[in-house]
């Protein structure tokens, strides 16, 4: 792997002005404080539980109910149906 896609693809997880190659690279451990002090600083512990997609929003809630995503797939394919009919009697004269 070459070390700008290393660098691109990991970049995100550490700062650049803390994590520079001078100061991780030193070998004296005051020229780390400042990422010691950084990551001192995140939250600790399991992240909290958020919701994730409409599916999760209509069937993990306090009135967790599947009739929405119901509704969705029936207009779906009432409109599918109206557009193919539609277009039937537009190219197929009768």
């Amino acid at each position: 792997m070459h070390a700008t896609l290393a660098r691109r693809a990991l970049g995100h997880l550490v700062p650049p002005k803390i994590a520079t190659p001078s100061s991780v690279s030193g070998g004296s451990a005051s020229s780390l404080t400042p990422l010691v002090e950084f990551y001192s600083k995140l939250p600790k512990g399991p992240a909290p539980q958020g919701r994730r997609g409409p599916a999760a929003w209509f069937l993990n809630a306090k009135n967790a109910s599947g009739f929405p995503i119901l509704v969705t797939i029936a207009a779906l394919v009432g409109m599918g149906y109206t557009l193919d009919y539609q277009k039937h009697h537009k190219n197929r004269h009768h």
